[in-house]
């Protein structure tokens, strides 16, 4: 009768039940494979990148360490969340955070409440001060995850603005749906974008899917353009790092562009001798305003060609085999493809060469299951004096749609030390920074 008891007080602790119309619903702690838990992710509307058990292997290098955990029913998953863990300088506590997490059902409150519980027991393991959640689930589709989540007892950060200090990850991002042809598109990008992508395909860049080797390139693309935009850059380890967890599952991939001089100059004077040939017989006609416009509307054109063909001459004469203009990493979680990091030189910008690549990598991601494509994080239509008015100009162009989250949540587990950290150390922080700027002006 003993171990009869025992066995039912066991059952208890890893087994959440309700009743649901007279029938005991069970939700249960599973012990799950890596690739089980990818795969729900992968396969989730609420799935995102930072979920894959592969990304918190490049956490790594940065001080975290992962936990996972999953629920489910009559051994069917019904929610994941890998638990990432880092410790607090200079004290024995840690913070636990769930990157785009929980992976569920947010209208499942038996769910989330087991996914919470079993998060609860491990963050209390690896000490942590806070339970830290930011979902993939956006402010139109969020009212039952803010009614739960906040009866759950997290406590909501609120709608910052998208790239508010206040949070770790953006809180907006720029998504396009490429689900779609070619040609519909282009059409949904903004027209003077679509101009510029279809001039773009036509000036002869090559962009190459590529491979670690590729990396170096890279690494010096993404130095030339901290510099250029003032922000500090990762040493090549961090993007091997990345490149060496998720390329294998595909998951992964670099992209390239490259401009090679030989073939584009073959087709700049193919493009003149044309214009020759039709400002000539534009010559042997009446010479009307109209004819006269069409003419100077030629020599402009081939003054343009001659300097591009100048430039690649000059391009030709220091690196005949080409130069590489630009660099991205796409990323990919299921149907959801990412533009993780891109890089630029300041050379040869007339050939946009950004635009051909993120054109590429929308054909590539279509091509192998995505159906939307995220540009990262944003500022809501933010003022042209905004240090994120550029950032926002460029993404908007592409034919998205302002992927607007639900933000940051905390379950705080120990008060005191959540409020230092979380409030008073960001308040100190402020104050040292501008006592320092004021210092400089002096």
């Amino acid at each position: 009768m003993g171990n009869d008891v025992k066995e039912c007080v066991k059952q208890c602790i890893i087994t959440k039940y309700v009743m649901v119309k007279g029938d005991i619903s069970f939700m249960e702690k599973m012990n799950i494979t890596n690739q089980a838990h990818d795969a729900f992710v992968k396969a989730h509307p609420q799935g995102d990148l930072l979920q894959l058990t592969k990304w918190a292997e490049t956490k790594k290098l940065t001080g975290w360490y992962s936990k996972r955990i999953a629920v489910g029913e009559d051994g069917k998953i019904l929610g994941v969340a890998q638990l990432l863990f880092k410790k607090v300088p200079k004290l024995p506590y840690t913070l636990c955070y769930i990157s785009r997490g929980f992976v569920t059902d947010y209208s499942n409150k038996l769910a989330l409440e087991t996914l919470l519980e079993y998060a609860i027991q491990i963050a209390k393991e690896e000490k942590a001060y806070t339970i830290k959640i930011d979902p993939d689930v956006e402010v139109d589709k969020g009212a039952d995850a803010l009614s739960n989540l906040r009866a759950l007892g997290f406590k909501h950060k609120g709608f910052k603005e998208g790239l508010s200090k206040d949070y770790i990850q953006p809180r907006m991002t720029m998504i396009t749906p490429i689900d779609k042809n070619d040609d519909a598109l282009i059409q949904s990008f903004e027209r003077r974008n679509r101009s510029k992508v279809r001039l773009a395909l036509k000036r002869g860049t090559k962009v190459e899917r590529s491979d670690r080797e590729g990396l170096k390139t890279f690494a010096k693309l993404m130095k030339i353009t901290g510099e250029r935009d003032g922000f500090l850059t990762r040493d090549i380890s961090y993007f091997q790092n990345i490149y060496d967890a998720l390329h294998p599952d595909g998951d992964a991939e670099l992209f390239l562009v490259k401009l090679e001089p030989k073939p584009v100059l073959k087709d700049l004077r193919q493009d003149l001798a044309q214009l020759e040939a039709e400002k000539e017989k534009l010559a042997e006609k009446k010479q009307d305003k109209k004819t006269l416009n069409k003419i100077n509307d030629a020599d402009n054109k081939m003054k343009k060609t001659q300097e591009l063909i100048n430039e690649m001459e000059a391009l030709e004469a220091k690196h005949p085999e080409g130069l590489y203009l630009s660099g991205a990493l796409l990323m990919f979680a299921g149907n959801k493809s990412y533009y993780l990091y891109g890089a630029s030189s300041n050379d040869y910008r007339d050939f946009l060469p950004n635009h051909h690549m993120q054109f590429a990598m929308m054909q590539y991601a279509r091509e192998h299951g995505a159906k939307t494509y995220d540009f990262g994080g944003t500022d809501n239509d933010p003022d042209k004096e905004s240090d994120h008015y550029g950032l926002w100009a460029f993404k908007k162009v592409w034919g998205t749609y302002l992927s607007e989250k639900i933000g940051e949540f905390d379950y705080v587990l120990n008060k005191p030390l959540y409020q230092v950290i979380e409030n008073v150390k960001p308040k100190l922080t402020k104050t040292k920074i501008k006592l320092s700027r004021k210092l400089k002006r002096k």
